[in-house]
C-alpha cells in the first residue's frame, strides 16, 4: 500500500532472550522492568492513535491511557490531544463491554470489525465506541489504516499487539518501525508465541530490519528498527485482510 495513503505504523514489543513474548498459555506474565513499561508509554504518547487486537486487549485489560502528565503536556505542545485515539480491531467483534478500556472516557474509541459481530455486542458497544463494521469475513487492515488517516487525521499509529495483528500487518507490508525490548529471561517451549505468533509458516517474504538505535539499561536491551521491503517481494494473495483477531 502506498505509504502516502496511510499513517506511519510503529509496533512495540518486549520479548525474552529466546524470542518469546508470553507463555504458551498466553497467561499474563510480567517479565520486563519499570523502564520498559515507561518506554511503552513513551511510544504510545507519540501516536495519534494506539492500536490493539481484541485478544491482547482482553488478556491485558488495559485502558490505553497516559498516566504521566508530562507526556500529555508534550503531546499538547505538539498540537495533539492529551490522549491518542484508541483503536481496537477484531474480526468477530466479541469484545466484552465491561473491559477497563470502556470505563474511561479520556479519548474516543473506534472498533474496526465486521458484521459477524453479534447484535448484542453491537448494541452494548455502540454506547461506548464508534463501530466501523464491514461485510467481509475479516477486517481489511489496509482500508482501516486509510480510514484512520482520512477520517480521523491519524498520521502515526502506535501498535501494541498482539502477535497475530503484527503478523497480519507485516505480511501486508504495513509496519514501518519495530521497537523491541529484549528482557533477560528464557522461557523455552516451541508453543510459546514469538513476535509473529505460533503460526509455523514462513512469512510470504523476508522483511529486512535496519537498526536505527540500540541502548542498554541495566539488563535490558532496547532496539529500534526501520523495516524495509524490497519492491519486488511477493505480496500475500492480493488481500488486505487480517488473520484471526
Amino acid at each position: 500500500m502506498d505509504r502516502r495513503r496511510r499513517p506511519f505504523v510503529a509496533v512495540t514489543f518486549a520479548m525474552t532472550v529466546d524470542g518469546k513474548i508470553t507463555t504458551r498459555a498466553f497467561s499474563p506474565v510480567d517479565f520486563t522492568s519499570r523502564e520498559d513499561k515507561r518506554h511503552l508509554l513513551r511510544q504510545r504518547s507519540l501516536g495519534d492513535a494506539v492500536l490493539i487486537g481484541k485478544s491482547t486487549l482482553a488478556r491485558d485489560n488495559v485502558r490505553l491511557g497516559l498516566p504521566d502528565p508530562k507526556m500529555r503536556a508534550e503531546r499538547e505542545e505538539r498540537g495533539q490531544p492529551p490522549y491518542p485515539l484508541r483503536v481496537i480491531v477484531s474480526n468477530e467483534g466479541r469484545i466484552d463491554p465491561a473491559l477497563n478500556i470502556f470505563q474511561t472516557g479520556f479519548s474516543p474509541i473506534v472498533i474496526f470489525s465486521t458484521t459477524r459481530m453479534p447484535r448484542k455486542y453491537q448494541i452494548a458497544l455502540r454506547e461506548k465506541a464508534t463501530l466501523r463494521l464491514s461485510d467481509a469475513r475479516s477486517v481489511d487492515l489496509q482500508w482501516m489504516l486509510s480510514q484512520l488517516q482520512s477520517e480521523y487525521g491519524v498520521r502515526r499509529v502506535a501498535c501494541e499487539g498482539g502477535a497475530e495483528l503484527f503478523r497480519s500487518l507485516l505480511e501486508l507490508r504495513l509496519v514501518d518501525q519495530l521497537n523491541l525490548t529484549i528482557a533477560p529471561y528464557i522461557f523455552g517451549g516451541k508453543k510459546a508465541p514469538t513476535l509473529t505468533g505460533r503460526d509455523p509458516a514462513f512469512l510470504p517474504a523476508s522483511v529486512r530490519c535496519s537498526l536505527v538505535e540500540m541502548r542498554t539499561i541495566e539488563e535490558e536491551c532496547f532496539l529500534q528498527y526501520r523495516l524495509r521491503y524490497a519492491p519486488n517481494d511477493l505480496r500475500p494473495g492480493g488481500t488486505g485482510r487480517s488473520r484471526a483477531l
